[in-house]
């Protein structure tokens, strides 16, 4: 957009001082010609600047001119480019990079890299297109069709989409389904064959995309499992430090709550040998039934 660019070119000349119509044009990936009328435009919003034709020529503020560049400590400069990199990292194109050039400079770059966010995934190349993808739909308020793959099986969904929300390691889909008549989360890399529809529809006022956790994972079945020492590491890293109590032979004691028995057994069974469930019973029999099936497999 031109105000995005006029503030842009306001920025860098903040920064740099001097800057030449052609370096400008590189960079908001314009002509020289357009830099042109923008410098003209902001002279006569009544900010003054000079243009020197020639060699060590260039765009500049007029001296005596001063904007305020305080607005913004080294601490909060630090804080929104760490922002601006996490978007970059899924980015399909350089707009958060443009961005970050119109931060004027740090007095010092000591706080600028103490975070880094990286919001890319295993996913790869497809999943930058899909969030532009989906990003353009949800400003335009275009539906969006696509094949939802889910655990009772594949759907096809028309969505109106709101917003793009990042939780629980991965990107969402937040929008009303009309299949379901309700607002949904629905995970990207689940999505197949997606399209953006012609079909525009109303603004209207939107729930909050963050579902509360137990609404998605309710504890709705307690599961007792005993762990190997060995998997300490692991349910640490999941559930953190109090997740467990330490037995007298060593081993872990693990009580939580679960969405449903499947999920439950489905958890238990990733851990191989270092796991034991103890109860629910019924559950054990399950598992033990689903052992006998996978060992029936290699048995062959």
């Amino acid at each position: 957009m031109a105000v995005d660019r006029l503030m842009g070119i306001l920025a860098v000349l903040l920064r740099e001082e001097q800057v030449t119509a052609r370096d400008l044009a590189s960079r908001f990936e314009v002509s020289v010609r357009t830099i042109q009328r923008d410098v003209d435009r902001l002279c006569q919003a009544g900010i003054p600047l000079r243009t020197l034709r020639g060699a060590g020529g260039g765009v500049s503020i007029m001296e005596g001119y001063s904007l305020d560049r305080t607005a913004l400590t080294d601490a909060d400069r630090g804080a929104i480019l760490a922002g601006l990199r996490g978007l970059d990292s899924v980015s399909g194109g350089g707009y958060y990079r443009q961005l970050m050039e119109r931060l004027p400079s740090s007095r010092t770059q000591a706080g600028d890299d103490c975070v880094v966010i990286d919001l890319a995934s295993w996913y790869g190349p497809l999943l930058a297109p899909r969030l532009e993808l989906l990003k353009s739909a949800c400003a335009d308020r275009r539906a969006v069709r696509f094949t939802y793959c889910a655990p009772g099986g594949d759907s096809v969904r028309t969505v109106e989409p709101c917003r793009l929300v990042f939780r629980w390691s991965g990107w969402y889909l937040f929008g009303r389904c009309r299949l379901r008549e309700d607002f949904r989360l629905f995970k990207l890399t689940r999505m197949l064959d997606l399209e953006v529809l012609e079909e525009t529809f109303p603004a209207y006022p939107l729930p909050s995309p963050i579902t509360p956790v137990d609404r998605v994972y309710p504890d709705r079945i307690t599961g007792v499992i005993r762990f190997r020492p060995s998997a300490r590491w692991r349910l640490i890293d999941e559930y953190g430090g109090g997740s467990f109590t330490v037995e007298s032979d060593g081993s872990l004691l693990f009580t939580r709550g679960f969405p449903d028995g499947e999920e439950l057994v489905r958890w238990v069974l990733t851990f191989g040998d270092q796991a034991e469930l103890v109860e629910p019973r019924e559950l054990r029999d399950r598992l033990t039934k689903t052992l006998r099936n996978i060992l029936s497999k290699y048995d062959r």
